[in-house]
């Protein structure tokens, strides 16, 4: 079985997050800067088999698409373009980021630690995956 790969993007800075080759656990990855994000997959593509990516969806309280949905599809185009034989899947990731420092501190994390906003990406883009993958275990 081939490993999946969460990704948190965002417009400056983007996690990453990956499972294990039987889909049951994710784990952190990486955090860069959002234009190294595909290099980067391309890089770990030709080391490891990844059978889809999750890319979270962030939708507004009232259920509206975030502002930065545009810039995601443009993202999710050149992933397509990269990749064309991976699957490339959404996922919503409201309120990870906020989980991912509460996450951080009730793990003991120092503060400076904390401050860095990539691990804070990289964490959410964690728990984007981990979700999904509880999602379709309890779907299925």
């Amino acid at each position: 079985m081939a490993c999946l790969v969460g990704i948190d993007f965002g417009t400056k800075r983007t996690g990453l997050s990956c499972t294990d080759p039987n889909q049951m656990i994710a784990s952190g990855l990486n955090n860069l800067p959002t234009s190294e994000v595909i290099p980067f997959l391309e890089d770990y593509c030709l080391k490891v088999e990844v059978a889809a990516f999750v890319i979270g969806k962030p939708i507004q309280k009232d259920g509206s698409p975030s502002n930065v949905e545009h810039q995601i599809q443009d993202f999710i185009k050149a992933l397509k373009i990269k990749f064309p034989n991976q699957i490339i899947e959404r996922y919503d990731e409201r309120f990870t980021s906020k989980i991912a420092l509460q996450a951080m501190l009730e793990g003991g994390l120092k503060k400076k630690k904390r401050k860095e906003k990539g691990m804070i990406d990289q964490v959410s883009a964690t728990l984007i995956l981990q979700s999904y993958l509880d999602f379709k275990t309890n779907t299925l």
